[in-house]
């Protein structure tokens, strides 16, 4: 769903910038045939393995397509699989695979290349421990070119959601595979998608053309040239002169140029519905942090309207819940943490962390401080621990904060190492069941962040039952019981929920937000 920008959104301006780039071609749109479309991305698509997670996912959904996909109303539809039929149990998955498919090197896309696809996942199932259907794995069959089997040793509700996922379940062909894996690389991209990787030139652009060969609906849109341009602006200006034709992502656009454009007849701007929550994650194992009421506290001084309003300026509306209520499972009554200083400031109180001559709150000769580390690599990030560092000072609180690079700050994340840390869910279609079912394991900091809970085992084992409930009712009494916990117990502060953005140029049809924040729906693009 598409919403076109208000004035009240975008009355402000924020200006984010990064690092400059350039592409390889600058005609303008004009010069261009109309089955060709110039887009735009900050950084290059790098390694587009679909069984690892290093290369960009709009990328590897032009190129790589699975079993099945999940579809707007959240059923699904076969893809590389025609049909499926379950086991009364749910625990045995047969699914018919579609003839006349081939990857685009002209290796048949059977069954047995689907089965191949999977050994090399399995191969590597040590990297996927976020996917609990690999946990439930019992075996995987082709006992004919025609029919792939998989048996799960319990029901597993989620299926078909995991298998609908880029990576790492999308079909690579095996001829691309080094020996039969691809956990040390592959040989090449070839996949079944309507598109082809053409030329690539690191840091500066990458050609995508149409499938000749593609199974489905041929795209009206014949060529994509992919342009890197780091900084935020040089994107804006290529636009402005017709030589890019969309910018498409929640990181790619800034309010000013959401605001600069939304009046101007020859460019749309759009908003997709919420995709996921930022959110702040508190260490219950740290000291300051084990006790619920100073948490909870934390909640209270928190004022995501104000963030909302004056970092995003209405871009990002402000966050109450760890997921939104329109994920599924998750439109439940909870009762918000409101703003309320004086609050705050009585609860702490109460918790035995008193205010000193200095203003600041301490409690049996211990100053009440603590660290926020964010991505240096977000400016929002950034803006968002500043603001926090005033304001929770005005209440007694020494919030010290820091940025890492990426890759230190998510191993930071991993092994527990914060008071408190930025982190964002997973976003549709992996919520809630794919963010919850990660808490249960190291994967990210989650785990780490929860271990100081009374209740971790039984929000632990409520997580492990949802994965395999059959019923329905009983699946949401879980899930409530699930979120509740979380919720009082005051683990996250939830900032704002994100939302994709795009600028197009007017005369390109059938953009439109899909049902993942990744994909770019390019096959359904075309030019008036």
């Amino acid at each position: 769903m598409i919403k076109k920008l208000g004035a009240a959104a975008l009355s402000c301006i924020m200006a984010v910038s990064l690092l400059t780039g350039c592409g390889s071609d600058t005609s303008s749109r004009e010069e261009r045939p109309k089955d060709e479309l110039v887009f735009v991305n900050y950084r290059d698509i790098r390694d587009l393995n679909p069984h690892l997670y290093a290369g960009e996912m709009y990328a590897q959904e032009m190129l790589y397509e699975t079993l099945v996909t999940f579809t707007e109303d959240g059923g699904y539809k076969g893809v590389l699989a025609e049909s499926w039929d379950i086991s009364p149990d749910g625990t045995t998955y047969t699914f018919h695979i579609r003839e006349g498919v081939k990857f685009s090197d002209g290796e048949v896309c059977d069954a047995y290349a689907i089965k191949a696809n999977f050994d090399a996942i399995l191969e590597n199932k040590d990297r996927h421990t976020w996917l609990e259907m690999l946990r439930l794995l019992d075996s995987i069959s082709a006992p004919d070119e025609k029919t792939f089997i998989i048996k799960l040793t319990k029901p597993y509700y989620p299926m078909l959601t995991e298998l609908s996922v880029t990576r790492p379940f999308a079909m690579i062909s095996p001829k691309a595979m080094k020996n039969g894996s691809t956990k040390d690389g592959v040989n090449a991209y070839i996949g079944t998608g309507p598109y082809v990787l053409g030329e690539v030139v690191t840091d500066e652009y990458a050609v995508f053309e149409a499938n000749p060969n593609y199974w489905g609906e041929q795209p009206k849109i014949k060529k994509i040239l992919v342009k890197v341009i780091p900084d935020n602006q040089t994107r804006i200006m290529a636009l402005e002169k017709g030589e890019i034709d969309l910018i498409f992502g929640k990181n790619m656009i800034d309010a000013d140029s959401m605001r600069k454009f939304k009046d101007n007849a020859d460019f749309t701007v759009a908003l997709s519905d919420p995709t996921s929550t930022r959110q702040i994650v508190m260490n219950t194992t740290k000291p300051i942090l084990n006790d619920k009421k100073v948490r909870q506290a934390i909640l209270h001084a928190t004022n995501k309207q104000a963030i909302s309003d004056g970092i995003f300026y209405g871009a990002e509306p402000p966050a109450d819940t760890l997921f939104a209520k329109t994920t599924p499972y998750c439109n439940i009554d909870l009762k918000p943490f409101d703003f309320d200083t004086a609050l705050a400031e009585k609860m702490l109180d109460e918790a035995g962390w008193l205010k000193g001559a200095d203003g600041v709150r301490a409690k049996d000769g211990q100053k009440m401080q603590l660290s926020l580390l964010y991505n240096s690599d977000s400016v929002a990030e950034k803006a968002i621990s500043e603001y926090l560092q005033s304001e929770y000072s005005k209440i007694g609180i020494v919030l010290n904060i820091s940025g890492e690079e990426e890759q230190s700050y998510r191993d930071n994340m991993k092994a527990g190492k914060f008071d408190m840390i930025f982190n964002i869910c997973w976003g549709m279609p992996y919520d809630p069941q794919s963010s919850l079912a990660a808490m249960r394991y190291p994967v990210y900091g989650d785990y780490e962040a929860q271990l100081g809970l009374e209740d971790k085992a039984q929000i632990d084992e409520a997580i492990t039952k949802i994965m395999v409930s059959t019923d329905e009712k009983e699946r949401q009494d879980l899930y409530t019981f699930v979120l509740t916990r979380l919720h009082e117990d005051a683990v996250y502060i939830p900032i704002t929920y994100e939302c994709n953005k795009a600028i197009y140029r007017s005369d390109l049809k059938g953009m439109h937000f899909t049902q993942t924040q990744y994909e770019v729906p390019f096959q359904d693009m075309y030019f008036e």
